[in-house]
């Protein structure tokens, strides 16, 4: 079993940034990819990035690309996703998951699940 939890959300403005982290415990993390989900009121969960355990390779979804930076410290057992340039509708409930697939199936299958955290972006 994996435990994951999220923090760093909050209310940030238009074009600012923030750091969003997922630690993990319980089994050993190095085994596990790392990836973020969002979930906005009213829409579907889509996936977010993804960050091999490695650190060596991460992926994006197309709304996020060039904005935001997903990263691994496998000391730590922390996964990290640094929004920058937010937008309005970044605005949702970001979820870090654990996945024993490659990071380019994460959106797909996925082993474990944070409980989520609010980001707010204010225009």
């Amino acid at each position: 079993q994996v435990q994951l939890v999220e923090s760093g959300g909050g209310v940030v403005q238009a074009g600012g940034s923030l750091r969003l982290s997922c630690a993990a415990s319980g089994r050993t993390f190095s085994s596990y990819n790392g990836g973020w989900f969002r979930q906005a009121p009213g829409k579907e969960r889509e996936f977010v990035a993804a960050v091999t355990w490695r650190g060596n390779s991460t992926y994006y979804a197309d709304s996020v690309k060039g904005r935001f930076i997903a990263s691994i410290d496998n000391a730590k057992n922390t996964v990290y996703l640094q929004m920058n340039k937010v937008k309005p509708e970044d605005t949702a409930v970001y979820s870090c998951v654990a996945s024993r697939t490659s990071i380019w199936n994460i959106a797909t299958h996925q082993d474990y699940w944070g409980q989520g955290t609010q980001v707010t972006v204010s225009s």
